[in-house]
């Protein structure tokens, strides 16, 4: 079974740092870019994708740090 990825999401007006699926924050912190550097470091441990949301809560753009699937020929 694969890891859940990590999530930066916004909590008001600060950052949260949390598994995919996950209720609880790992880290809140005051600043995206500081949850970015968290989630980065977390993803990159364990080889898992950091998915980071907007303000609005949309998927702004994701990074993967492992297991990435072969590229098919072609």
């Amino acid at each position: 079974m694969p890891k859940p990825n990590t999530h930066v999401v916004p909590r008001g007006d600060q950052w949260a740092v949390q598994r995919a699926g996950g209720e609880r924050a790992t880290r809140i912190v005051d600043t995206q870019r500081e949850a970015i550097q968290i989630a980065k470091e977390i993803a990159q441990n364990q080889r898992i994708e950091m998915i980071v949301h907007a303000q609005n809560g949309q998927i702004s753009w994701r990074n993967s740090y492992g297991n990435d699937p072969k590229s098919s020929k072609g």
